[in-house]
């Protein structure tokens, strides 16, 4: 069995899923930053170790980066 390991989301990934959303909710740490997506760069989504943060969640138009617990329930509602 050949075992494969998921590779980080590219820069150009993260500019085509920008692309189809209007808002962006940044999570980073006890505060969320709403943001137009014509103003997120693929460098804002990115973690202290490079990669982008998780839960990566997108609903509709909206895209959460990083945990928010208020900003997921009110996402998932």
């Amino acid at each position: 069995m050949e075992r494969t390991t998921r590779e980080p989301m590219s820069d150009a990934d993260a500019r085509k899923l920008l692309g189809d959303v209007d808002e962006v909710i940044i999570a980073r740490g006890r505060r969320a930053e709403h943001r137009p997506a014509r103003e997120v760069r693929p460098a804002d989504l990115r973690g202290p170790t490079g990669n982008i943060r998780a839960p990566l969640v997108r609903r509709g138009r909206t895209l959460l980066v990083g945990f928010h617990p208020e900003s997921l329930a009110a996402l998932l509602t």
